[in-house]
């Protein structure tokens, strides 16, 4: 794989022309640029670069709404329901988030419940925005069909990211970002596209066979859940949270509606925010740190999101895959 070096306000400016010049005004093109930049900065490849042209495919259709606001009603003190206009899910994150946290303060727990926006991106940067400010986060969002029960062969669920934070004041939260899914769908597509093989129980081909061939997985086979009947029982559960319960699609329902334009469909997001301050009655900040520090005491374990968090402190310039360069730079 031919690699290109950029610097981070490089692939920075890369996204932002491209957004730009695809129908993004510069407030929307400013939010998710920075957002492609974190996710490269970190070192999560398949939530950087690797999806602008799956953005400019939903921009360039009209599914998505470049140049769009999210509307946001307060249902009580502590549910906030937000209709995200077709929005780019970070553009509806940046203006809610901040009501999230100001009502799980006030009130010990707050629910945002997002429809009709557009997620592709990590869910790491939602949770751990909220976990900064010193509230624990739960999110979760679904996707079109790719995702076998446990059991079946053709596929019913999204890949079905949950993400979880922790705070720790004065240092960088645990956060943790994982697909439902065996592996993400991206990462299944950045392994076809730099021709690594995939674990057994990653997914089944067309014929329903499984494989370690991630072309077989993506181009009309189907994903598996992580841990069998266990992880099925936790895709479910996002389907019911970010689908029933926000008010949105379940993920057949979102296939059958979305234009197939390559670009991320519109659906829910459920975030859910809780105050430690007001729910423990003990000395949260030192009891969890103790915990922590416990599991870091056991060889070759390491906290969520600290790979994250290491990769953040290179301000160097990050490998890109060439020909995906090439290709961004087509479409603008």
């Amino acid at each position: 794989m031919s690699t290109v070096p950029l610097s981070l306000d490089q692939i920075y400016d890369l996204a932002f022309n491209t957004l730009k010049a695809n129908g993004c005004d510069d407030e929307n093109a400013k939010i998710l640029s920075t957002l492609i930049t974190n996710a490269e900065r970190d070192g999560s490849m398949s939530h950087g670069l690797f999806r602008l042209p799956a953005y400019v495919s939903g921009l360039k259709s009209g599914k998505i709404n470049g140049k769009g606001r999210p509307e946001i009603k307060k249902i009580s003190s502590s549910v906030i329901k937000v209709d995200g206009k077709n929005c780019l899910a970070p553009m509806v994150l940046n203006k809610s988030i901040p009501d999230l946290i100001a009502a799980a303060k006030e009130n010990g727990v707050a629910v945002l419940a997002i429809t009709n926006s557009h997620h592709m991106a990590a869910m790491w940067p939602e949770t751990e925005m909220i976990a900064e400010q010193g509230l624990v986060a739960f999110a979760c969002t679904s996707y079109k069909p790719a995702v076998a029960p446990a059991g079946a062969k053709k596929p019913l669920f999204g890949t079905n990211p949950i993400s979880f934070a922790w705070p720790r004041p004065g240092m960088t939260p645990v956060v943790y970002d994982m697909a439902t899914a065996s592996m993400a769908m991206g990462e299944v597509q950045v392994a076809k596209r730099e021709g690594h093989k995939v674990p057994l129980g990653t997914g089944l081909s067309k014929e329903g066979k499984e494989t370690t061939d991630p072309a077989e997985i993506a181009d009309g086979g189907v994903l598996l859940p992580f841990g069998g009947y266990k992880g099925s029982g936790i895709a479910m559960m996002v389907e019911l949270l970010a689908g029933a319960l926000v008010g949105d699609n379940f993920s057949y329902e979102t296939a059958a509606k979305d234009n197939n334009d390559g670009g991320p469909p519109s659906g829910g997001e459920f975030i859910l925010a809780m105050s430690p301050d007001k729910i423990s009655e003990r000395n949260w900040k030192d009891h969890s740190n103790n915990f922590f520090e416990k599991m870091k005491g056991l060889e070759g374990v390491r906290l969520p999101g600290e790979r994250r968090h290491k990769n953040r402190l290179d301000k160097g310039p990050r490998n890109i895959n060439e020909d995906l360069v090439k290709k961004i730079k087509s479409l603008s």
